[in-house]
């Protein structure tokens, strides 16, 4: 067999970005002289993440359609023309067996060019209710991978592969990492601890409710590790214990970051979390098993982030608070949160039997087959 060549597309935020690196690393294992090339959306977070995770990568002119009329809007079909037509370059130079996209502006040129060039396609969708881009490709893709039953709504049922979402391989065992996690945060073995998460540019609308409930927080007894994000972090560092500021009633009990860079060690250390629903959040969390309370975001396009968290809640393995239910309810649902140690484990046992640990395998194993 002549040498191997997959084309990879996903992009503008790192739910799409990640799993692509996942399946290229997957698939560099099984083929370690195979050619990887990624294409992404110019200006886009892929075209720095990419190469830092070590693969090339090239950019299409491309970008999605605002809500209102914009200028970028007027420009979307010269876009679309100029995407369309690089992408047929690319993959005319390049040759790929197949091609994967995970979703992002760039992958709809890219997949719509190769699946007129008879090129086999596989989509990887990690939402519980696919954007418009993806629901486009499915008629012509020749496989789809998704990471939440009952897609067949949007997708020919015969190419549907249940296969979860590709997730970071060092979560598989956190549990034995419970001392690591607490040595390398410097946390307090004695307390527990809540773990907020509100995906690395950060969550206004999370920040906002944390900063109002902090001191509440702190009386519960908890220590609260507070993952802010980098857009916020300038606005909330006072309230790091490392601040030493007055703000709470024992200041020692919270740690403010704007990225955690070993997300296995914290999930190892946490005991509740507080997390947005992201599709790749999802996934992590379900792996990781730990009392989750969603607060998915509203802003995003078809509310997906709400349907995540709903397919977790509806089977008992997570709570789910909207961002216009905080103020009302938000202290007394954590309360019998912490409280309730029968609920804790309930939630633990039941997003478990929801985890996919080898969807990255299960996923390759569906591109090999595409391969010509």
């Amino acid at each position: 067999m002549s040498k191997l060549k997959f084309i990879l597309s996903g992009g503008g935020t790192g739910g799409h970005i990640y799993p692509a690196i996942a399946i290229a690393n997957e698939l560099k294992l099984r083929f370690p002289d195979a050619d990887f090339l990624f294409v992404g959306a110019k200006d886009k977070m892929e075209m720095q993440k990419v190469p830092q995770a070590g693969y090339k990568i090239e950019g299409l002119w491309i970008a999605g359609l605002q809500r209102k009329l914009t200028m970028q809007n007027l420009m979307f079909p010269l876009k679309l023309i100029s995407s369309l037509a690089k992408a047929r370059k690319i993959i005319k130079q390049f040759k790929p067996n197949v091609v994967i996209g995970t979703g992002g502006f760039a992958s709809g040129p890219l997949l719509q060019m190769a699946n007129s060039m008879n090129i086999p396609t596989l989509i990887q969708e990690q939402n519980s209710y696919p954007g418009i881009t993806n629901n486009l490709l499915s008629k012509k893709a020749n496989s789809i991978c998704v990471a939440y039953e009952n897609l067949e709504r949007f997708f020919p049922a015969a190419k549907i592969v249940f296969t979860g979402n590709p997730v970071r391989q060092d979560l598989l065992n956190v549990e034995t990492k419970r001392q690591e996690g607490i040595n390398y945060f410097k946390l307090d073995a004695k307390k527990k601890t809540l773990l907020i998460l509100g995906g690395s540019l950060g969550a206004r609308r999370v920040n906002q409710l944390i900063e109002k409930e902090l001191d509440f927080l702190v009386k519960t007894g908890v220590q609260v590790f507070w993952q802010c994000g980098k857009l916020y972090y300038e606005d909330y560092k006072k309230y790091n214990s490392k601040n030493a500021q007055p703000e709470t009633h024992n200041p020692q009990l919270v740690t403010v970051v704007s990225f955690i860079d070993r997300m296995d060690l914290i999930y190892a250390a946490a005991d509740f979390v507080i997390s947005r629903a992201g599709a790749s959040s999802v996934s992590e969390l379900c792996l990781v098993g730990k009392p989750t309370i969603f607060i998915p975001s509203p802003n995003v396009a078809e509310d997906h982030q709400t349907k995540n968290a709903k397919a977790i809640v509806d089977k008992k393995g997570a709570i789910l608070l909207k961002e216009t239910e905080l103020d009302e309810k938000f202290e007394t649902v954590f309360t019998d949160l912490i409280s309730n140690e029968n609920l804790q484990h309930e939630l633990s046992q039941n997003i478990k039997k929801l985890a996919k640990p080898n969807a990255t395998k299960d996923i390759v194993e569906q591109i090999i087959k595409l391969i010509k």
